[in-house]
């Protein structure tokens, strides 16, 4: 089957320009501006590459021989004047290139190498503020044309990360057409697209910034991951990626510094499809491009070296065998796990890798996520339990200052303190001690008698209490009309999400399917990456409106898959639609596929909560919650 076109190839296929506005494709690398940047230059791009330092890094722009390359020459003069201002890793990508031009088989042509001058970007400065709203900090990266800042959302009074460039830029339409589909994925494993807006001369994408997190690069700066971190990385990578390219998307731009661990231990990724769309970068084979960029992303997590001959992204080239094949993980480091390294080159397996054994290449990240499953599952180590140290006895004791003075002549022992104080003397003592036990016992003889005695006294009560009650309960039982009805239906005449600890990208579109009547239709939530929301908020739910204060008693649900709920309701003098968590009281909880939840007593509401709070892992290996039926009875 042929593999799906990506984001950026739609949407620059219907943008402006001729042969000259043509997109690079992978294999003809990035940021031609910086390709002939100073070895120093390259350090400090990299050490700003992070979450709070500036977007991922683009292979180096390597011209023909013979061919002059005039982005090069640009950036070759932008060197001579001064460092670069170029904080992300592109400088750095000395091997990105050469191997992506070998994943296509085709180098940039003269023509697209002319088409690559650069539109001079917008001239901007630390604190100028888009649409009144996102206030400008810092400048990141400014490179072919655009530039990356952090930046301030003064309405919602948070971090976000803004991609600015010119409204003539050649590279608009495709950037504005993969942020926009970027930000229709939801997957939380992504960085997510806030905002893509035309503003008049300037156009702008908004996305998330997360400052408690550390780009893989910075990582592997330090030393190769563990091996159960290295396992952690590729699960996450792989199953993330096969989403992605499920929705026709492609990241095409997957390096160590696309790639954010956040302070909860998650794996995130950073500029799908944009990354590509802002440097012209396409593909013929987007699954196979990823996949290899996943598997050198293993490789360098278990070596701390990057799987190709030339250095890269402040990591150190791995030499060929003969042959021309890559040298596999276990081979350039001791130690790392077998596993592991052979499912990394069968990932690189197209980039002069050799797959061992009879294990077939993986060339799509569905491939990849199934041969990473069929691993066995690496833990991290467990601590060994330290034994506590030996009890030293001191030589305080409570009421003793300090112990005794040996006599002259006798040594004292360590550790000894002095005797206790005699205790009273003959006589005395006796008649204290019957004194005080005289008294236990009275005191004991007295608790018992009063006790026995509220006892009885209680007892003659509720004799009276329910020969006077009798002939009003025969009334009662008398008159049906007295009791409500139970046991019939009630409609819900509308829903509304609940999401307190989300974004707002849960919606309630298609919630009235939960209670349509039809089994096979069902409302579903978003993508996680666990069972508990990804660790991001304490759960979703649907507020159902029942039109007017009903009598309740059950509540039904079906799930597809086993999913834990709670059941809440809100006060009968609520006059208005509740909006948070707090306005509900719980009334019942439950997990399964079908739950039938049941309440005391029959209550009185207008507002009823289905509060999920821990989603089933679907046929996709993802975890989402998906409720095919309500029904709540008098």
């Amino acid at each position: 089957m042929a593999e799906r076109s990506t984001t950026v190839d739609v949407a620059y296929s219907g943008g402006k320009g001729g042969g000259a506005d043509k997109p690079r494709s992978a294999g003809s690398g990035g940021a031609a501006a910086d390709g002939t940047t100073s070895q120093e230059g390259r350090e400090g791009a990299d050490g700003a590459s992070g979450e709070n330092t500036g977007a991922e890094s683009a292979p180096e722009h390597r011209p023909r021989r013979g061919v002059r390359d005039p982005a090069a020459t640009a950036g070759a003069e932008r060197g001579r004047a001064g460092p670069p201002d170029d904080a992300d890793d592109d400088a750095q990508d000395g091997g990105g290139d050469s191997h992506e031009a070998r994943n296509e088989g085709e180098d940039a042509t003269e023509d697209d190498r002319t088409a690559e001058r650069s539109e001079p970007a917008p001239e901007l400065h630390s604190g100028h503020k888009l649409a009144r709203r996102y206030r400008l900090e810092e400048c990141v990266t400014r490179l072919d044309g655009f530039s990356s800042w952090r930046a301030v959302d003064e309405k919602l009074r948070r971090a976000v990360g803004v991609h600015v460039l010119p409204a003539n830029h050649r590279r608009v339409r495709p950037v504005l057409a993969a942020a926009r589909s970027a930000a229709l994925l939801g997957d939380p494993r992504f960085v997510q697209v806030l905002d893509a807006v035309e503003d008049g001369e300037l156009v702008y994408v908004v996305h998330e910034w997360l400052p408690d997190a550390t780009p893989l690069t910075t990582l592997l700066a330090a030393g190769p991951l563990p091996a159960h971190e290295a396992y952690e990385l590729v699960r996450h990578l792989s199953q993330a990626m096969a989403a992605a390219h499920r929705e026709g998307l492609a990241h095409l731009r997957l390096t160590p510094g696309a790639v954010l661990r956040t302070g909860t231990g998650q794996y995130r990724i950073r500029g799908l499809a944009v990354n590509a769309a802002l440097r012209g970068i396409t593909s013929h084979t987007p699954q196979r491009t990823d996949t290899e960029a996943i598997g050198a992303l293993l490789y360098a997590a278990l070596t701390q070296r990057w799987p190709y001959e030339d250095d890269a992204y402040g990591l150190s080239g791995v030499a060929r065998l003969s042959g021309g094949t890559v040298m596999p993980p276990d081979q350039v480091r001791a130690g790392v796990h077998r596993g592991l390294s052979e499912l990394a080159m069968r990932a690189l397996v197209n980039a002069g890798a050799t797959a061992s054994g009879e294990n077939s290449p993986c060339t799509t990240p569905e491939e990849l996520t199934r041969a990473v499953s069929e691993l066995p599952r690496i833990r991290p180590p467990e601590h060994g339990f330290l034994n506590p140290a030996p009890y030293e006895r001191t030589t305080y004791q409570q009421g003793v200052l300090s112990p005794d003075v040996a006599p002259p002549g006798v040594r004292a022992r360590p550790g000894t303190v002095g005797d206790a104080p005699p205790t009273l003397p003959g006589r005395t003592g006796k008649v204290l001690k019957w004194g005080v036990s005289a008294l236990l016992v009275a005191a004991l003889g007295l608790g018992s008698w009063q006790i026995a005695d509220a006892l009885l006294r209680g007892e003659r009560q509720t004799d009276s209490a329910s020969q006077g009650q009798g002939g009003t309960e025969k009334q009662s039982e008398e008159s049906p009309a007295a009791k409500p009805e139970t046991g019939k239906p009630v409609d819900i005449a509308s829903a509304r999400i609940l999401d307190p600890g989300g974004t707002g990208r849960e919606s309630a579109q298609h919630a009235e399917r939960a209670f349509d009547g039809d089994p096979d239709s069902y409302w579903q939530t978003l993508y996680y990456a666990n069972a508990t929301f990804g660790n991001l908020k304490p759960g979703v739910g649907l507020i159902l409106d029942l039109g007017s204060v009903q009598q309740v008693s059950t509540l039904d649900l079906r799930f597809r898959g086993d999913t834990s709920v709670d059941f809440l309701a809100a006060p009968a003098s609520a006059g208005t639609e509740p909006d948070s968590l707090g306005d509900f009281s719980r009334v019942d909880s439950g997990s399964g596929s079908e739950v039938s939840l049941q309440t005391k007593k029959p209550i009185m509401t207008r507002y009823v909560l289905v509060w999920l709070t821990e989603l089933p892992r679907t046929e996709d290996d993802e975890y989402r919650g998906r409720i095919t039926e309500i029904g709540i009875k008098s």
